[in-house]
């Protein structure tokens, strides 16, 4: 029973540090100035789950379940308390972790089907910029993505390196 409450332990602090790991880098300022990222509560979600999906490919790419399981267990309870930080209340959390779960899953899968960056740039733009025309700035986040897919896949699954911001 004590091995098991250990490795629960561990595998919630493995899940709280690629948190953190992604936060801070989807917090980057050059974000929100260089690519026009709307710096709002939807911009950082969506900067968040970008960079999550990035780490969760990653982790499934090196076969590490239990680590991603670990990491999405992390960002749900990162996003409830972000919610009860903004006063929503115990009788609206549910319908809201609803709807962020809904767009939290809609834009991995969304990601996960672009094959080309111009796909990506269109799933962006539908996402990020909430339905924007695809531009410069679309492109530019997808090259990043691009850019940052290799340099994790060269990085240990569970210490992801998103190499050099654009």
């Amino acid at each position: 029973m004590l091995n098991l409450l250990r490795k629960s332990g561990v595998r919630k602090e493995l899940g709280r540090s690629l948190e953190h790991q992604i936060i801070a880098r989807a917090r980057a300022p050059r974000f929100f100035s260089g690519f026009r990222v709307p710096d709002t509560m939807d911009g950082r979600f969506d900067m968040v789950t970008l960079h999550a999906w990035l780490v969760l490919v990653r982790l499934q790419a090196a076969g590490d379940s239990q680590a991603a399981q670990a990491l999405t267990d992390a960002l749900f309870v990162g996003f409830d308390e972000a919610l009860r930080e903004q006063g929503v209340s115990d009788m609206g959390m549910g319908r809201r972790m609803k709807a962020m779960a809904n767009a939290f899953y809609g834009r991995l899968a969304a990601y996960g089907a672009a094959a080309t960056d111009e796909e990506m740039a269109e799933a962006l733009a539908r996402n990020v910029w909430r339905g924007a025309v695809v531009d410069d700035h679309a492109r530019a986040l997808a090259a990043y993505v691009q850019s940052a897919r290799k340099a994790l896949a060269a990085s240990p699954p569970q210490a992801p390196d998103f190499g050099p911001l654009p």
